[in-house]
């Protein structure tokens, strides 16, 4: 066998660039306990910080980030259900324009569902009426971490570590609309705005985090 040896240089730089391929980006916190600076609400009801957390208070109203627009990016929600009856709220991504209304995102953007109970089109993890969740895993303490990838027009979900959805809609039978309330079918863009909805005065959801991480090219 004939040894071959790799100068001192040349490994070191190879050793970089082994580091620079698998290292992530690192996480912006657009929410992280603090206030809400940066962010806008349209519609009824609010959001609220609360020792540390967003509170939703009813709706249906939209609490956007109008910072900037978002893409090709990892999306990472923290929430849990407050002390009510139902657990119902979404997280918009790809909204096009800085929303005026509530109703702008539903038909304009994609609501990535939160809700403990609904059928698999309309449950935590789906793409509203549009593309199912798989599951739901449930989280040991009531924290629930949901990362959303936009990665060009594809759109992954997972839940507590799981994916529960992954949504292409160049490829995918999207079901035909059937209520006034679930979005108009059509292209949404590669970025756009994000938001959290406040769905309703029994629905109080709290989040601790919003962040999101470019994806590596």
């Amino acid at each position: 066998m004939i040894a071959r040896f790799v100068p001192l240089a040349a490994a070191a730089a190879l050793l970089a660039l082994s580091s620079s391929c698998t290292q992530e980006e690192p996480w912006k916190p657009l929410f992280a306990g603090g206030d809400l600076s940066g962010w806008e609400h349209v519609g009824p009801g609010e959001f609220t910080v609360e020792e540390g957390n967003m509170v939703t208070h009813g709706g249906m109203g939209l609490l956007y980030y109008g910072g900037e627009k978002v893409g090709n990016c990892v999306v990472r929600i923290v929430y849990k259900r407050g002390e009510s009856e139902r657990g119902n709220a979404g997280v918009f991504i790809r909204i096009p324009e800085a929303p005026k209304d509530p109703w702008y995102a539903v038909h304009h953007g994609y609501e990535v569902q939160i809700e403990d109970a609904g059928d698999e089109f309309h449950r935590t993890g789906a793409i509203y009426s549009m593309s199912r969740a798989d599951t739901f895993p449930q989280s040991d303490d009531g924290w629930n971490t949901m990362e959303i990838t936009l990665d060009g027009q594809r759109t992954t979900v997972a839940v507590n570590g799981t994916v529960v959805n992954d949504f292409d809609p160049t490829a995918a039978q999207i079901p035909e609309r059937k209520r006034y309330y679930e979005p108009q079918r059509g292209p949404r863009p590669d970025e756009g705005y994000i938001g959290l909805q406040n769905h309703d005065e029994n629905s109080v959801l709290l989040f601790k985090e919003v962040s999101v991480r470019p994806l590596r090219n």
